[in-house]
């Protein structure tokens, strides 16, 4: 059984950072590829970033490039999701995705992965 935990969420002002982290406990953490969602109320659940096994992959959504950082410690078990520059539109429930994958490639949609965490609340203030 994999089990997720995030943590680091918090209320920032709109300018302000954040750093998720995301533990995981699995005994072949380097076979996962890890994907970050986030859903809003009133909205559906939407793809932020993801990263491959190996680290060397990222994708990013559109409204967080530039702005998000996600990367991963395989010796930790753990992935990070850096948020730069938030603002109001980046409020929501922020979860952690694990995907056991045969190839290093970063998936993007959710119905990809196998493992969800209980999410952390990410709240900006205008």
């Amino acid at each position: 059984q994999v089990q997720l935990v995030e943590s680091g969420g918090g209320l920032v002002q709109a300018g302000g950072s954040l750093r998720l982290s995301c533990a995981v406990s699995a005994r072949t953490f380097s076979r996962y590829a890890m994907g970050w969602f986030r859903q809003a109320p009133g909205k559906e659940r939407e793809f932020v970033a993801a990263i491959s096994r190996s680290g060397g992959g990222t994708y990013y959504a559109g409204p967080v490039k530039g702005r998000f950082t996600i990367s991963r410690d395989n010796a930790k078990n753990t992935v990070y999701l850096q948020m730069n520059s938030l603002q109001p539109e980046d409020t929501a429930h922020y979860y952690c995705a694990a995907d056991l994958r045969l190839t290093d490639t970063s998936p993007t949609t959710s119905s990809d992965y196998d493992y969800w965490g209980q999410g952390t609340q990410v709240t900006v203030s205008s």
